[in-house]
């Protein structure tokens, strides 16, 4: 026997979740085969065994396991006598068995579950019971919101239900729950006026409040609320803020658009922010680093990571996603343009893969797109710093003894105090202002 354990699909992963297996206890599976569908901190991914022979199921779907816990045995093809199988496995989602083929693999024996163009593939013995035909990403917003596939019409080919069919029930008002079901096991809420809630003081608070509904939250929201409440209690943060003169930035991405052809990406100014970020790390290597374990790391790549929000579903919220412009000070404006709007796309429609969402050195966190002026985002562990975007907005600026109206934009670097001081920060800050205010550099 082969024991098949939980991969680590990520750098940051500790442990992962169950979501379906692909394969029935019992089935003969190949070396490449994909065999489980696997949730992380950073996206859902398809796992291909490493093994050949009889597969026996040790982990049921919904378990959630450490790195490196033993998942799966595998019988090696041939060998002598039987052996005493455990268990089937806890049926999937849709009270079937096999699920469908997922897309092209990426590296490390892993694939993203993702929509994809044709329907998927079915083993006979799934066809054979009706089995609901649904993508990997449609099946996952179904089970996270509770809705029943075979209550779902499919408008992927062949009738596959696909992530717009599971988002598009969620709005019918028969999947709006009673007011009864929305509040939290436990919660009270106060009866009439005049009358007391039982329970107390507490139940007055709660009556109060109103209703209360306890919403559980995914996996990455998990991971993001671990890692940002580790953050801000381990990490000396401190924060730097200027204001940028972005009027001759406003004014190349103006001649940019005008001689842009017809489809070309236009870079927009969290694309310049992100390579004058570039360029300034590479002259400022310790902002470019890591602390570990009382060591600062240096790191030879410069790799720009770009926050983007993802949207959520009714009470369930969004999240924050950061995938990575690998090697960015290498890279012209517009390969960051067009490689930034493939990532963002790939975050928001599930596809994003663990490759594609490590390595990052710095990252780059913007709200101007929502009218923000400033804020202070929390560093992401275990980089040195992260910069906050503002709106780039006119604003009178006293110039040559008169006031000038010029478009303007704040900065603001949040530093690691173990990593960078004061000065350092403010001379890294520096110089991504004066490449902004001076974009020649950025459009090579």
């Amino acid at each position: 026997m082969a024991d098949i354990v939980m991969p680590r699909l990520s750098d940051t992963m500790e442990e992962g979740t169950i979501l379906r297996w692909l394969l029935r206890d019992g089935e003969e599976i190949r070396r490449g085969q994909e065999l489980v569908e696997i949730e992380t901190d950073k996206a859902t991914m398809v796992y291909e065994s490493d093994q050949q022979g009889t597969l026996e199921i040790l982990a049921q779907e919904g378990q959630t396991l450490a790195v490196g816990e033993l998942i799966a045995r595998v019988g090696v093809a041939g060998a002598d006598g039987a052996r005493e199988r455990a268990p089937a496995s806890a049926a999937s989602v849709d009270g079937e068995g096999p699920a469908a083929a997922a897309p092209a693999t990426v590296p490390g024996g892993a694939v993203p579950a993702r929509e994809d163009s044709g329907p998927a593939p079915v083993s006979p013995p799934a066809a054979e019971r009706g089995r609901v035909k649904a993508s990997p990403l449609a099946r996952r917003i179904a089970r996270e919101r509770g809705i029943d596939l075979d209550g779902l019409a499919g408008s992927g080919p062949g009738g596959r239900i696909v992530k717009a069919d599971v988002q598009a029930s969620l709005q019918a008002p028969e999947h709006a729950p009673p007011p009864s079901a929305a509040a939290a096991p436990g919660a009270t809420a106060a009866g009439t006026a005049g009358v007391e809630a039982p329970g107390g003081l507490s139940a007055q608070l709660a009556g109060a409040k109103g209703e209360t509904t306890e919403v559980e939250l995914s996996r990455t929201q998990q991971t993001i609320a671990r890692r940002m409440a580790e953050s801000k209690a381990t990490i000396p943060h401190f924060a730097l803020e200027v204001e940028v003169d972005m009027e001759e930035c406003v004014e190349l991405r103006a001649e940019l658009k005008r001689v842009a052809g017809e489809g070309e990406t236009i870079p927009t100014y969290n694309d310049m922010v992100v390579k004058a970020c570039a360029l300034a790390l590479r002259a400022h290597p310790r902002a470019n680093s890591s602390y570990r374990d009382g060591r600062v790391q240096l790191h030879s790549r410069v790799n720009v990571g770009v926050a983007v929000a993802t949207e959520g579903q009714g009470l369930q919220g969004g999240t924050l996603i950061v995938p990575t412009v690998f090697d960015a000070e290498r890279k012209a404006l517009g390969e960051i343009a067009r490689e930034a709007r493939a990532l963002a796309a790939r975050v928001r429609d599930g596809s994003i893969t663990p490759p594609e969402l490590s390595g990052g050195t710095f990252t780059v966190s913007n709200l101007g797109m929502f009218g923000v002026r400033s804020f202070t985002a929390i560093i992401n562990p275990p980089q040195a710093a992260i910069l906050s975007v503002g709106i780039v907005r006119a604003m009178p600026v006293a110039r040559d003894r008169g006031i000038l109206l010029r478009h303007t934009m704040s900065l603001t670097l949040a530093c690691d105090h173990r990593i960078l001081y004061g000065a350092d920060a403010a001379r890294f800050l520096e110089h991504i202002r004066d490449l902004l205010e001076r974009p020649a550099a950025l459009a090579l």
